[in-house]
């Protein structure tokens, strides 16, 4: 016996699309007047699969497996590693010479627009650092006292 997490585990995760063998008999028990919820206990499919199935074989004709919608992603995982390793290395360069580097290096041709976009999505932004002032022995002097007299507040 399955214990309660394995079983909401099994049924959270995402399995593989059915096959065209498993889809042919849910769109045959349509044909034939069963119910989704007959046809699911049958094939031992999920009601929502079966729904699914026979949704698509309504309005598209056929139940085979359609071309993604979406362009495909320019820049690669192996792209991104490099950008990364780049940016890291010298965090001055400009996306410009990101870009350029990128096409010397690995040959991915994309234009800064791009580069910018995808370090924003890896959390690079560009921001000027902090002002810090110069400590000079006078500055270290002036504040000493301050930082002192700091140390016995309480909020």
């Amino acid at each position: 016996m399955q214990t309660a997490s394995t079983n909401i585990g099994e049924r959270m995760c995402r399995s593989q699309e059915l096959s065209d063998s498993k889809r042919g008999p849910v769109i045959g028990g349509h044909l034939g007047n069963k119910s989704i919820r007959d046809i699911s206990l049958l094939l031992n499919i999920p009601r929502s699969t079966v729904s699914g199935i026979i949704t698509k074989w309504k309005q598209l004709g056929t139940t085979a497996t359609q071309p993604p919608s979406s362009r495909p992603r320019h820049m690669t995982g192996r792209g991104q590693r490099m950008l990364k390793r780049t940016v890291r290395r010298s965090r001055q360069l400009s996306a410009e010479s990101i870009a350029k580097d990128l096409q010397t290096w690995c040959g991915l041709q994309m234009s800064p627009t791009t580069v910018r976009r995808e370090l924003h999505g890896m959390g690079f932004h560009g921001r000027a650092a902090a002002s810090k002032p110069s400590i000079t022995k006078c500055n270290a002097k002036r504040w000493m006292p301050w930082c002192k007299a700091r140390r016995h507040w309480t909020l």
